[in-house]
């Protein structure tokens, strides 16, 4: 049997345990971001979740604190703005957001699809930070999630996305309120909107192909 590559599975450990802490902290009525950016002591909470983790993946704890030493490490990257901050995030290729009320996976049915916004790095923290905030606020979709500055080998080039997710590619009503409210927000230039079925599919635009259901 092939032993596991140590980093690899950090990195699955890191992904898992942040998840986590957003449903740990999301279940007492708390968000991350909310906590770092408004310099609250969430430390105990953190070790809370930690140790729940620990008890029910006890190899993916032990690849983590080999990564990071111990959870204090860990504590202070979350306060600096990991996964808070796409420019601050280097352990994870994606910061999710769920709109309060929907079911993480919404955003892989067949029939959800997103709006994508294609940003310049120093564009976009301020930009998430937007979208986030109104996800939450059930002002846009179904949830939202934002590419981060941990180097991604399926990149192809150095701009970030946010995708804006809506429950269902067919109603247009929704879709088009999702896209008139990301205007008020100042995303005011043409963006386009890709249903699951063909990110499922692995179509991908490229030179003389279009794969966006509306563009707007």
């Amino acid at each position: 049997m092939t032993e596991a590559d140590p980093e690899a599975l950090a990195d699955v450990a890191y992904g898992i345990f942040e998840h986590c802490l957003n449903r740990g902290l999301q279940a007492q009525g708390k968000y991350l971001y909310a906590l770092v950016e408004g310099g609250i002591d969430f430390k105990a909470q953190l070790f809370e979740i930690f140790d729940m983790f620990a008890r029910e993946y006890p190899q993916l704890a032990e690849a983590m604190l080999k990564r990071f030493s111990d959870i204090d490490t860990i504590y202070g990257m979350l306060c600096n703005g990991e996964g808070v901050l796409p420019s601050k995030t280097t352990q994870m290729y994606w910061i999710v957001q769920d709109a309060p009320g929907s079911p993480p996976e919404a955003i892989e049915d067949e029939n959800a699809g997103k709006w994508l916004i294609f940003l310049e790095p120093g564009l976009v923290d301020e930009s998430w930070k937007k979208v986030r905030d109104n996800t939450v606020a059930l002002n846009l979709g179904i949830s939202a999630k934002v590419s981060t500055s941990k180097p991604n080998p399926e990149s192809r080039d150095n701009r970030k996305v946010i995708y804006i997710y809506t429950i269902n590619w067919a109603d247009e009503t929704d879709v088009m309120r999702v896209r008139e409210t990301l205007r008020t927000l100042g995303f005011t230039e043409r963006i386009g909107y890709k249903r699951n079925i063909e990110t499922f599919a692995g179509e991908y635009a490229k030179k003389g192909k279009r794969v966006t259901y509306y563009s707007a």
